[in-house]
């Protein structure tokens, strides 16, 4: 199923009593750990990704912000939505959809910007091609298009 805004994967998340803060609702840095998990599952799903070694994972967040609409509260279900929405030389864009499932209101929007990473070396690197290509084919992006990237894409060294 393909959203009106794009997105094809979506994991479901139920707000657990842990993430609710003193005003009742869920607090705002719970939303980045919801849109965390929904990426790990994201990379799983494409098999980019096994869940087990982290340092095998190759990438780095660089950049993360989220627009608040309205705020989740305690036994809801949020489904959120994961799509890379830029594909440059070293980094890409993740975009979110934080809604709550049953209705399926948009409450938040969210991105995080992954820069490829080797561990061992401390440095970025050029995002592998086989990742390149499959995130591409799942995205329906052109690898190579102009149109993919920012004008002056800052992560071209």
């Amino acid at each position: 199923m393909v959203s009106d805004l794009g997105f094809q994967f979506f994991h479901p998340i139920e707000v657990r009593y842990r993430d609710v803060d003193a005003q009742r609702h869920v607090n705002s840095a719970t939303y980045f750990t919801y849109m965390e998990q929904a990426r790990a599952k994201y990379l799983q799903a494409l098999g980019l990704w096994s869940g087990e070694d982290f340092e095998a994972i190759g990438i780095i967040l660089a950049e993360q912000s989220c627009t608040y609409r309205k705020a989740f509260r305690y036994g809801q279900v949020v489904e959120v939505g994961v799509r890379v929405s830029r594909l440059g030389h070293k980094s890409f864009e993740v975009s979110y959809s934080l809604r709550e499932q049953a209705s399926g209101e948009e409450y938040a929007r969210g991105r995080t910007v992954l820069v490829a990473y080797d561990y061992r070396r401390g440095q970025s690197v050029p995002i592998p091609e086989a990742w390149r290509q499959i995130l591409a084919r799942h995205e329906g992006l052109v690898p190579g298009d102009p149109a993919n990237r920012k004008e002056a894409d800052d992560d071209e060294d």
